[in-house]
């Protein structure tokens, strides 16, 4: 009898679905950053490894941290990196957000470059995470703070991902000391939030923004890429969105500049057109050697 129950504990427990499974060690923490309480939630898989990546994921305008359909975590499983989910502050308007210089955010106070580093810090250190594997990714706002990252010089993300995201005009304008990082952006050139041929005139409110190839070919340039490959990858689906790859290589020192462009795609993390996460991840990897 005793022998029965056994196997149909261990029976029950394979055909358990993956994300019941995974949820045991997917908890959700706080931390007090410029004497704001901030929380986030971590996901650390059970085989992860001293020393193994770290990977931020960013939400976007008005969003939370529960990002479960991206899937970050089934990703690391497979791959050992830990996933941190930070939560936004709130602005002016009640609306979680990342401080990226909207013209409705002139107001806010909240440090985001720094809360970022800071908890990256942290977790590296908690966990014994590497410091040299950490990246961080987000949609919409939260690939806006992305760029913000790449244009600040912060020494924390190896590279970033931002997905569905906009180089706001006031950064390159800002930040002219800027520094080469690997960049991948992925887009949707029907995407009418953050529009891919940009809003220099500002009649969506969210402040000036460039135009997302111009965005890119800025990278291309400060990375001092000089080959280029071009791919269109073949459809998750029968109904999916093509998607052409753009890879820009320094082959120099590495600090590639990837865009995929998803022909019709709207503002979305593009997980219907792709295995987002295992594309960010791709990408990501190239930087954990």
């Amino acid at each position: 009898m005793k022998h029965y129950f056994t196997t149909l504990l261990s029976l029950i427990f394979i055909l358990l679905p993956a994300t019941m499974l995974m949820a045991r060690s997917y908890k959700t923490y706080s931390i007090t950053h410029d004497s704001v309480e901030r929380t986030y939630k971590l996901y650390l898989p059970d085989n992860i490894q001293p020393d193994a990546p770290l990977i931020f994921v960013l939400h976007g305008y008005g969003g939370t941290f529960d990002l479960d359909f991206v899937g970050m975590n089934e990703a690391a499983e497979r791959h050992g990196f830990a996933v941190c989910y930070p939560q936004g502050a709130r602005d002016g308007r009640g609306k979680s957000c990342w401080n990226v210089g909207y013209p409705f955010q002139a107001d806010m106070e909240i440090d985001d470059v720094s809360f970022l580093g800071a908890l990256a810090t942290h977790l590296q250190q908690q966990y014994n995470l590497s410091p040299r594997k950490t990246f961080c990714t987000g949609m919409s706002n939260g690939g806006e703070m992305c760029y913000l990252l790449a244009y600040s010089g912060q020494s924390t993300f190896r590279a970033v991902a931002p997905i569905a995201g906009l180089t706001m005009a006031w950064m390159p304008e800002h930040y002219t000391l800027t520094r080469p990082i690997p960049l991948f952006e992925v887009h949707g050139t029907e995407d009418r939030t953050s529009e891919w041929t940009g809003d220099m005139e500002n009649k969506g409110g969210w402040g000036a923004y460039m135009a997302v190839p111009e965005a890119i070919d800025y990278w291309i340039g400060r990375n001092g890429c000089d080959k280029q490959e071009h791919e269109e990858l073949p459809l998750k689906t029968a109904d999916a969105h093509k998607v052409i790859a753009h890879r820009y290589i320094d082959s120099r020192h590495g600090n590639d500049v990837w865009l995929y462009e998803i022909i019709g795609g709207g503002h979305t993390w593009g997980e219907k057109d792709l295995d987002i996460a295992e594309e960010i991840w791709k990408f990501f990897s190239k930087f954990t050697k």
